[in-house]
């Protein structure tokens, strides 16, 4: 008895992966470059992408991402389209920590209980320069004034949460030695 091959996918089948394909080299045009570089594409593909995201002739474009279905044919294609997850989640992850400093900023600026509960969640920070901050903002909102330090006092919110790069070198330096 002879072995039945599996059979061959339909050409319908084979149009949707296609466009599959083409829809996931789409979404790596519309990355940064930076994001595109984290990715660590083939050169080949890399260089496609590039060139897509430099021309702005539709037509031009079409046929570029028609390119470059045709290039993720020969990669793996679920590689990429995971590690594009990750970075996708991890902007997810970055819009939903800038919406908490917003509503935390927000917070200090309205109520002086805020102050309290950040300082004791967050103690690294500098307590004096978030009081001046916060007094000069509620200043600037009275006074109908641009927000200049409502914008430091968002900055400085950010800079608290990341983690201290003193006690990492610090860690370093002892281990190193004489």
């Amino acid at each position: 008895m002879q072995a039945q091959l599996p059979p061959k996918p339909s050409k319908t089948q084979r149009k949707k992966a296609m466009h599959a394909l083409q829809s996931l080299g789409e979404s790596l045009v519309d990355l940064s470059p930076e994001q595109l570089a984290r990715l660590d594409l083939p050169e080949a593909l890399f260089a496609a992408v590039c060139e897509a995201q430099r021309l702005r002739s539709r037509e031009a474009r079409r046929r570029q991402l028609q390119y470059i279905g045709r290039l993720m044919r020969g990669v793996d294609a679920q590689a990429i389209a995971a590690r594009l997850a990750d970075l996708q989640g991890e902007s997810a992850l970055a819009r939903a920590q800038f919406h908490t400093l917003e509503r935390w900023r927000a917070r200090l600026i309205e109520d002086d209980a805020a102050l309290t509960e950040w300082l004791s969640a967050h103690p690294r920070s500098d307590a004096q320069q978030l009081r001046q901050l916060i007094r000069i903002a509620r200043q600037e909102l009275a006074a109908g004034k641009p927000p200049h330090a409502s914008r430091a006092l968002f900055r400085l919110l950010r800079e608290s949460l990341r983690p201290d790069p003193s006690a990492a070198d610090s860690g370093a330096e002892g281990a190193a030695g004489p």
